[in-house]
């Protein structure tokens, strides 16, 4: 073989030579077990090949590639750094600091500050100069336009973002017709639910209007960036397909749109706040390669109050992201990607027939005012819950490697306190066992190398409601594991062991145990289950157990010992 790379070729594999050497290193699973069924309905493939893609695409995939190249609007990726501060000189002290470390477009909640003639002659300034996004919650920030001289409002370019509509005259450059799809994102929408919504709210600001083009724009699109990072990619190639189809139903020829995106807050937690860090970087780096135009990057501790470092390391995120990754000299860095072309156009068909069940139903407005829509995101958002509470879908932090010293948190943003995050059911299983006072411990029977693995699971288990079990350490008797529990000044205890120890053990100890103390058995036995409860046993610990509704039962009982 040449030692000069540039001359060695690997042998071409056939998929059907990869799906059999897959099956041998499965040891006897399915092949199926390497399928990923989305909660939008879609399986993803363990791999992509050419074939696949032609076979989904045919001649469509040259149009997709093109017309997503096609429909960038803006040159450049720019920051657009939501701006805190407790008071008016707070506020503009970092918002000037912000844009002077390259924040590129001002973003502004409107519920940051009590607006009055002072401040918001200040913030005038500011939106003459910088590029702006607003989000408007009470329409006294909106004054600002009216303060801004008449001579230079062509010159002021921003977002508005609102429920409604902003009617703004002599602002050519301020776009107020905004597919807000971040609202239902946080009710638990999925990919396909945002893109639908985002065209059924396109399709209500452009009835409205005098011509398509004077809607065109006008409009802009706003979306949450998740943590499913290919996903995510896929979601904002799609909408520009999607767009270009909407356009066309309406005879016109599709322009640019800007896509602003923000990095989700629905997996947020309040605890492990450094892992939120990570999260927003992943997408942030989505938002990135799949061309949004502006990226706003919460920062890790925001659900508290964020920090002045806070704060600069999410204006960072983007900045470093895109000097490194250079994705601003490539105009579609996903393009041609097996994977992610196919999951762009599943997430077109899928999201363009949802679109368009949404206007037969009247309107996007009818289908909110029908029930329709708010039942749709609560089954996804309950799905959502019950994946998170069973570990089926991973909150490192939160559901899975939590971190128990992590200190209680009583502080809440306002901004942010009514975002329906997933981790929340976990947040209030601290506080509630942070009161409660109760005392865990685990009975590890046999040797170390036995019960450890089930000990560290029965540990990680408690370790998300903030508790550290006190272990027993190796207890290799019966009557040793009898006298251990005995004096144990533990409320509740989970016995670790192999299921063979396990089941020698159970029945004597059940025998022995004191009244008042609950017992319970790490793993799971379908054969000795009714037998052992039916003797005193309080249930069982096992993968797969929904953590809230197990650990919010066992916290009822250990009330119930103690009154």
């Amino acid at each position: 073989m040449s030692n000069n790379m540039n001359e060695i070729e690997f042998p071409t594999v056939r998929y059907d030579e990869w799906k059999e050497t897959a099956i041998k290193a499965l040891k006897g699973k399915p092949f199926e077990s390497l399928f990923t069924k989305t909660i939008e309905g879609i399986t993803l493939q363990p791999l992509y090949t050419q074939e696949m893609l032609i076979e989904k695409l045919g001649d469509e995939l040259e149009k997709q590639v093109s017309t997503i190249r096609s429909l960038k609007a803006s040159d450049s990726i720019q920051a657009a750094q939501t701006i805190y501060g407790d008071n008016d000189e707070q506020f503009f002290a970092h918002l000037k600091d912000s844009v002077e470390r390259g924040n590129g477009i001002v973003t502004i909640d409107s519920r940051v500050l009590e607006w009055n003639d002072e401040n918001l002659n200040e913030l005038a300034k500011y939106l003459v100069e910088y590029p702006f996004k607003l989000f408007v919650h009470e329409n006294r920030i909106l004054d600002v336009f009216s303060i801004i001289p008449f001579e230079v409002r062509e010159k002021v370019k921003g977002y508005i973002v609102s429920k409604e509509a902003v009617e703004l005259s002599d602002y050519p450059n301020v776009r107020t017709f905004g597919a807000d799809t971040v609202p239902y994102h946080y009710e638990g929408a999925h990919v396909v639910q945002e893109l639908a919504l985002s065209l059924a709210q396109a399709a209500k600001y452009a009835e409205k209007s005098e011509s398509f083009e004077s809607f065109a724009n006008k409009f802009f699109v706003h979306f949450a960036i998740d943590t499913h990072f290919f996903q995510e990619i896929a979601k904002l190639r799609a909408f520009k397909v999607l767009w270009k189809a909407f356009s066309k139903a309406y005879n016109a020829e599709a322009v640019p749109v800007p896509v602003l995106a923000e990095t989700s807050l629905r997996s947020f937690s309040k605890y492990d706040i450094y892992v939120n860090l990570l999260r927003a970087g992943n997408e942030a780096f989505a938002a990135l390669i799949g061309g949004a135009d502006a990226i706003t990057v919460y920062p890790y501790d925001v659900l508290t109050k964020p920090t002045e470092q806070s704060i600069r390391i999410a204006r960072n995120v983007v900045l470093v992201l895109k000097e490194e990754s250079f994705v601003d000299d490539v105009l579609d860095p996903a393009g041609g990607s097996y994977f992610i072309e196919t999951l762009t156009r599943e997430y077109v068909e899928k999201a363009w027939e949802l679109f368009l069940q949404i206007q037969e139903a009247g309107g996007i407005d009818e289908f909110e005012q029908s029930g329709k829509l708010q039942s749709a995101l609560e089954e996804v958002y309950k799905t959502r819950i019950q994946q998170v509470e069973t570990r089926k879908h991973s909150l490192i932090g939160t559901n899975i490697y939590a971190n128990p010293a992590d200190a209680l948190q009583t502080v809440t943003n306002p901004l942010y306190a009514d975002i329906k995050r997933l981790a929340i059911p976990f947040e209030t299983l601290r506080e509630q066992y942070a009161g409660a006072n109760v005392k865990i411990g685990i009975l590890t029977y046999g040797k170390l190398k036995d019960f450890k693995p089930r000990a560290d699971f029965v540990e990680g288990f408690f370790a998300t409601a903030g508790v550290v079990p006190v272990k027993s350490g190796e207890i290799e008797s019966i009557e040793d594991a009898k006298k251990w529990l005995a004096e144990t000044d533990a409320d509740y205890v989970v016995i670790a062991a192999t299921n063979e120890q396990t089941k020698e053990i159970v029945p004597a100890l059940l025998e022995s145990k004191k009244e008042n103390l609950i017992l319970d058995v790490a793993g799971k036995f379908p054969e000795e289950e009714q037998e052992w409860l039916s003797k005193g046993l309080n249930g069982f610990i096992y993968l797969g157990q929904n953590i809230v509704e197990k650990l919010s039962a066992l916290l009822e009982s250990l009330k119930e010992v103690q009154r």
